[in-house]
């Protein structure tokens, strides 16, 4: 498989479940600024012009985070990364899923940033933590209790969600009223998968105030 992903962003979320299940794969890194990558115009491999996009064995291309997660996930059932399914545990998984994509992801996303990266402005900052914050906190009490989202157990949603509490990191919006989501980032980043990807990919876009 390749993934073409970016330093910290969505993409790390797959990036992370590759190394959890153990497949071959190769990273093709994006530019998201010129659009490129070492192959020419990103745009002919994802005409969204972002990230993740993933290249299956057998060639095709497959986008959007919680799709690709799903179905890295299925590609390698014994890794009880994604529940059977109809069980309970998998419609919790892909309500999570689906809550994170749209509630917290696209709420991260201010239309107000400059260039395609997180917010990068001081007022664009502000709009930014006053969407996610409220988004935040009910993860937040679910995982006061529990180590991962779902019948305490890692899953496909966590390594989405770790995306989210990276970005509030590299944001400094720090996780104060976020005990819950502090511990689940601090517990993630010691799984061996976690250091494996942050050490792969580097340091992420810079963000600063203009």
């Amino acid at each position: 498989m390749k993934l073409f992903y970016a330093s910290g962003a969505s993409s790390l979320a797959p990036h992370i479940l590759l190394e959890e299940i153990g497949q071959d794969y190769q990273l093709e890194k994006v530019n998201l600024d010129t659009k490129t990558w070492a192959g020419g115009d990103y745009n002919q491999i994802n005409a969204k012009s972002y990230v993740p996009t993933l290249e299956t064995n057998d060639g095709r291309l497959i986008t959007e985070c919680a799709v690709i997660l799903e179905y890295l996930c299925v590609t390698e059932p014994t890794k009880n990364l994604i529940a059977i399914y109809d069980s309970d545990d998998y419609w919790q998984q892909r309500m999570y899923l689906n809550y994170i994509a749209t509630e917290l992801h696209k709420n991260f996303i201010s239309p107000f940033r400059k260039g395609n990266w997180l917010p990068n402005t001081k007022d664009s900052k502000e709009l930014v933590y006053s969407r996610v914050a409220p988004r935040l906190q009910y993860l937040n009490q679910i995982l006061l209790n529990a180590n991962y989202l779902v019948n305490n157990q890692f899953s496909a949603p966590d390594a989405y969600l770790f995306v989210m509490t990276n970005w509030l990191r590299r944001l400094e919006f720090g996780f104060k009223n976020l005990a819950g989501l502090e511990k689940f980032d601090q517990q993630m980043r010691q799984r061996p998968a976690v250091q494996r990807v942050l050490a792969q990919e580097g340091k992420p876009h810079s963000l600063q105030d203009k």
